[in-house]
């Protein structure tokens, strides 16, 4: 962490644009870099840096990490590099996640108080940070009162380890909860929920979180946007070599058993119509379509990319070029290709309302 004279690189977000995190004022860049299975897993040393010296240079300033992400080594490498270029620790966002932990002890995971508190202190060390600006239940722990993890993000936010406090892969109704204890006890409610949402993954953030949207002013910070790789088109003959789903084999098991059945070969059906799409209407790739179609819905704070190398985060960023030219035309043209809109709540005959006045 860098500040004074020790900083070495000045933050230029050049093109990119800005969102409110959820409720918050805080602002987050439509593009942000993760760690999963790469920062300190199958990428380590200076191969990260370049990543994250590439995604900074070309206005990234948001990182995001967990615990679990390579048993820890992610938040080591991701801690050193921010370290190493000099990085002014105010530039930067940085988020983190709880819930794996690294032992296998009874309380060295989970949403008890003792493994947040506990918890955020290790990742903390392991960052070589004094704070991160959002912390993330990595998923829910149906074992713990829900007000005790409430409480306890709150007593991490107060603490000043945190400046706030969000879900990931949580159920509305889960998030519903947290809410109303935070708002019946006067404490810091999560404001936002980080969820797998892609072309082919959509019934949750689209229609499940619909209300929370509405309600809390909930964002999302999108996950798996590429569902893994299928929505880049690389996946469509087989699988090569050094792609995600052949180094990561046994965990993508039974998505790439999946491709060889009707469910599968009808998803390489779409992104082959869907890359006729992109190259003839709007002289892209699918991977910069697919990217632009989750941040152009504007309940998504922020769209998590994955990289190996820095090329990929230069290819993706692309996708800003086309967010403005999906036009409702467009998005009409993809869902007659995807047919899988999650459906409107039902109105029971009631007559629609005015467009132009409040729904």
């Amino acid at each position: 962490m860098a500040s004074g004279s020790d900083v070495k690189v000045e933050f230029d977000p050049k093109n990119m644009p800005f969102r409110r995190l959820g409720p918050s004022g805080l602002r987050v860049p439509v593009f942000s870099l993760g760690g999963w299975l790469t920062l300190g897993g199958t990428v380590i040393g200076d191969p990260v840096k370049d990543i994250i010296k590439t995604a900074f240079d070309n206005g990234i300033n948001m990182f995001d990490t967990a615990e679990a992400y390579a048993k820890g080594r992610s938040e080591v490498e991701m801690g050193r590099v921010i370290k190493e270029l000099g990085l002014r620790r105010t530039d930067l966002i940085v988020t983190t996640k709880l819930f794996w932990g690294l032992r296998a002890g009874p309380n060295d995971g989970g949403l008890s108080r003792k493994h947040i508190i506990e918890g955020t202190k290790e990742c903390l060390e392991r960052l070589g940070l004094d704070y991160v600006d959002v912390i993330f239940a990595h998923r829910p722990d149906v074992s713990v009162p829900m007000e005790e993890v409430v409480r306890a993000f709150n007593w991490v936010i107060e603490k000043g380890w945190a400046f706030y406090w969000a879900t990931s892969e949580w159920s509305a109704h889960e998030i519903e909860e947290a809410q109303h204890i935070a708002t019946k006890l006067g404490l810091h409610e999560p404001i936002a929920e980080q969820c797998q949402h892609n072309m082919f993954h959509r019934e949750r953030p689209e229609k499940e979180y619909r209300p929370l949207y509405k309600k809390y002013q909930l964002g999302t910070t999108v996950f798996s946007a590429l569902a893994s790789g299928l929505l880049t088109g690389k996946y469509n003959a087989g699988i090569p070599e050094g792609t995600r789903f052949s180094t990561h084999s046994n965990f993508f098991k039974g998505t790439v058993d999946s491709l060889q059945k009707e469910e599968g070969l009808t998803k390489i059906r779409k992104v082959n119509e869907l890359s006729v799409l992109a190259e003839q209407e709007l002289g892209c790739t699918i991977t910069h379509l697919a990217l632009a179609w989750v941040a152009k819905n504007p309940n998504t704070s922020t769209v998590i990319l994955g990289a190996s190398k820095p090329e990929q985060v230069l290819d993706n960023l692309k996708a800003l070029d086309v967010i403005p030219k999906l036009t409702p035309e467009i998005m009409d043209k993809i869902e007659a290709i995807l047919e899988n809109q999650p459906a409107a709540p039902p109105t029971f005959g009631r007559p629609a309302l005015d467009l132009n006045g409040r729904l």
